[in-house]
């Protein structure tokens, strides 16, 4: 099981990081799936990721906070946003608009209803002890 755990891993983390670049694809989702796998797979993996100056605060934020970084709230926003405003632009159907509308409107509901993350001095303070959950 480890071996599937790992290969997960190492997908998702792929996944998010094309998701940094491309504007449809999401890297949260992605990059906290991957600590999940790791963590099931390879201590040394999972504390690399915790550890990792760009996806380790986003991820230990979620992890004890249940919190996404106002500055990926934000991201997520204009992402969403100019999703929408490419399928008007291309003509797409009235029903796949509605239905496109209604689910980003959810993640958009589900994204701001969390709580914003630490800010980035309680990151740094707590990359120095990743291993630290107990804030």
């Amino acid at each position: 099981m480890r071996i599937f755990w790992g290969i997960a891993g190492i997908l998702a983390l792929l996944l998010g990081m094309m998701g940094a670049i491309l504007p449809l694809l999401p890297t949260v989702p992605f990059v906290l799936f991957a600590a999940f796998c790791f963590a099931r797979s390879s201590e040394r993996l999972h504390q690399w990721l915790l550890g990792h100056r760009i996806f380790g605060p986003g991820i230990r934020d979620w992890r004890q906070h249940g919190a996404i970084s106002s500055k990926a709230k934000r991201l997520a926003t204009v992402s969403i946003l100019l999703v929408g405003g490419l399928s008007l632009f291309l003509g797409l159907p009235g029903e796949v608009l509605m239905i496109q509308s209604l689910i980003l409107s959810v993640v958009l509901i589900f994204i701001w209803s969390r709580p914003t993350g630490q800010p980035k001095a309680a990151n740094r303070a707590h990359q120095a002890d990743p291993g630290n959950d107990t804030e």
